[in-house]
């Protein structure tokens, strides 16, 4: 019987998954989550304000600018003042979805935002927009390694490829921790992920390395969370042309005993197009697996980096 996948749990505004709860009795969804990505993760579609009694419609609640922070106050009765409530829910939402490897969140919210979330003044002009979601900044305090991101910045495909990366880099650990950390499964998990790394942050790769050589005695326990909150630090930061090129060239240096002189060739000329911009990641890579394929290398086959999302979401292609 072949091992069937756990789609890794991503919760989500659930407004974005078409559910008609905005307070004008609307939705916002998202074609991108509700339609492509559900074969590959399963959707817990949260709505805070629905959550915390707020009718469908409702009168809007804004951030205003309150002594310490904003807080969120209905738009038409300023008596209206939901931040605790939103602050509690979020708090308890973020202790009941202890399994989730994302967060989609609904953007310019004042529940779920996660910036640039308009303040206003008492009297209803702008204070600024760097405001964040009451909802949102509760739950995320208490998931500080969360892959979350808003909608609207999954439009771009660096920034997708990047959040669907980091969701099932999540979800890898979350299933080493349940097998238990130890020192063995650390060590294969950062060299599972080594040219990832080195795609996303070369500095930090190294650090993690450090960080790691120097176990030594530290109970993996205790060392596991801090090893794994500085890699999802690291895997924040996008990849660039520049560095995923230096990936690629590392590669096919692995192939340097095993393919003729013409193959080589080519698989410089694409390596050299992708960083030029003429052709996108999807196209040197896929040289790269095919030669890997007849030329296997062990070290290579484990290499996260050549497979870090379902190839049929393309994520690659647009890159």
């Amino acid at each position: 019987m072949s091992h069937v996948p756990v789609k890794p749990k991503i919760a989500i505004s659930a407004c974005l998954m078409g559910l008609d709860v905005r307070f004008n009795g609307g939705h916002k969804e998202s074609r991108l989550c509700s339609r492509t990505l559900t074969d590959y993760f399963d959707f817990i579609p949260v709505c805070p304000e629905v959550a915390i009694g707020l009718g469908v419609p409702r009168q809007p609640i804004r951030l205003v600018s309150g002594a310490d922070q904003p807080e969120a106050v209905g738009t038409l009765d300023h008596n209206l003042n939901v931040t605790q409530p939103l602050a509690t829910y979020g708090r308890d939402m973020a202790a009941q979805l202890g399994d989730i490897c994302g967060y989609i969140f609904m953007q310019n919210s004042p529940s779920c935002g996660l910036e640039r979330v308009k303040v206003y003044h008492a009297n209803g002009t702008r204070a600024d927009s760097g405001g964040r979601g009451i909802y949102a900044q509760a739950f995320c305090l208490l998931h500080p390694d969360l892959p979350v991101e808003e909608d609207g910045r999954l439009n771009d495909p660096v920034l997708r490829e990047n959040f669907l990366t980091r969701v099932f880099a999540y979800s890898a650990w979350q299933q080493l921790r349940q097998e238990g950390l130890t020192r063995r499964g650390l060590t294969d998990f950062h060299s599972r992920y080594k040219y990832l790394l080195m795609a996303h942050n070369p500095v930090q790769y190294k650090a993690l390395g450090h960080m790691l050589g120097s176990m030594g005695k530290n109970d993996p326990q205790e060392l596991g969370p801090r090893y794994f909150s500085e890699l999802m630090a690291a895997l924040k930061k996008c990849a660039t042309r520049r560095t995923h090129t230096n990936v690629l060239q590392h590669l096919s240096g692995y192939l340097k005993q095993a393919i003729s002189r013409e193959d080589k060739q080519e698989v410089q000329q694409l390596i050299s197009q992708y960083h030029q911009g003429i052709v996108p990641l999807v196209v040197p890579l896929t040289l790269l697996k095919h030669h890997f394929r007849q030329h296997p290398d062990p070290y290579i086959a484990q290499q996260v980096y050549l497979q870090p999302h379902p190839e049929n979401l393309s994520l690659r292609n647009a890159i």
